[in-house]
């Protein structure tokens, strides 16, 4: 089997490369390779590439994911996370391959306190949310045989995330002051592409598997409690890091105005996922401590 793997140098496409390397021969890009196209931002350019390699299965995780410059640069936001994401569920369509994409927890407006499920109407508060959802819904309309997982609060220990913010922020402040309204599970980019490769393999050999699921860890936490856990994690490991903080306040999500607005309910429900793959899914803070043990 040929894969294609886009945005190869991305928190969660280095996982892949990874998982995704025992499944077939592996083709990964990014948007400064030079031979193929790995650039989101060049339509035609990715039709080419897709047509010269024609693979068996295409994984895209590239996206524009500053999403507060999105609401300033819509369109560029909109050709990759939209259009983009068309263009390859056109050309897999037209091979019989099968598509793999992520989308987010943005695409719903963050009401309420229950987890998302699947069949809940979107509404997106932001451009990146408005932009993810259209993709998603182009490859559903372009190709039958796709997955698209829908995931939150991404992080891994290759590159900055969170909890590294935290950690930095704790040696030089005796206080934080962290969001406690937005409601989540932190999910590594490992689970996701651990998962990402079990459910391709199902679908592969059962295509009528394919379709539309959430994937994040189990659990839920605040932006606030998630701080917490880290410097305590980081406590008690007695590593050569200095905390000063004395204090890690909560604050709403109004203290920090931005340009886009967040979900304040970004839990997903995972229950669909684990029950057509057979999986089960860490607690958040398992894959945190773990980050934090490679990080620490």
């Amino acid at each position: 089997m040929k894969i294609l793997l886009l945005g190869k140098n991305g928190q969660l496409g280095w996982e892949l490369q990874r998982s995704l390397a025992p499944l077939g021969e592996l083709i990964a890009l990014d948007r400064h390779s030079q031979d193929l196209c790995g650039n989101m931002a060049d339509l035609q350019g990715l039709a080419a590439t897709v047509q010269t390699l024609r693979p068996d299965l295409i994984v895209n995780a590239a996206a524009y994911t500053a999403v507060d410059k999105a609401e300033s640069e819509p369109e560029l936001a909109r050709t990759i996370n939209a259009l983009a994401p068309g263009v390859l569920a056109q050309e897999a369509s037209k091979l019989g391959a099968c598509l793999v994409h992520y989308s987010t927890d943005y695409v719903f407006d963050g009401s309420g306190a229950q987890p998302w499920l699947e069949t809940d109407t979107p509404a997106p508060l932001s451009v990146y949310g408005q932009t993810k959802l259209e993709g998603e819904r182009l490859i559903q309309a372009a190709c039958a045989k796709h997955l698209i997982f829908r995931t939150s609060w991404v992080y891994a220990a290759r590159g900055g995330n969170f909890a590294k913010t935290m950690l930095r922020l704790a040696q030089e402040r005796e206080r934080l002051t962290v969001i406690d309204d937005q409601w989540g599970a932190p999910t590594g980019a490992e689970l996701l592409a651990d998962v990402s490769a079990h459910a391709i393999r199902q679908v592969l050999k059962h295509p009528q598997d394919a379709g539309l699921y959430h994937l994040a860890a189990s659990g839920e936490t605040t932006w606030n409690s998630y701080a917490k856990h880290v410097l305590a994690h980081a406590a008690r490991a007695q590593t050569a890091i200095k905390l000063i903080v004395k204090e890690v306040a909560a604050v709403p999500t109004s203290a920090f105005p931005t340009p886009a607005r967040r979900p304040l309910n970004s839990r997903l429900d995972t229950g669909k996922l684990q029950a057509t793959f057979g999986l089960y899914l860490p607690r958040w803070q398992q894959g945190v401590d773990r980050m934090l043990a490679e990080t620490l």
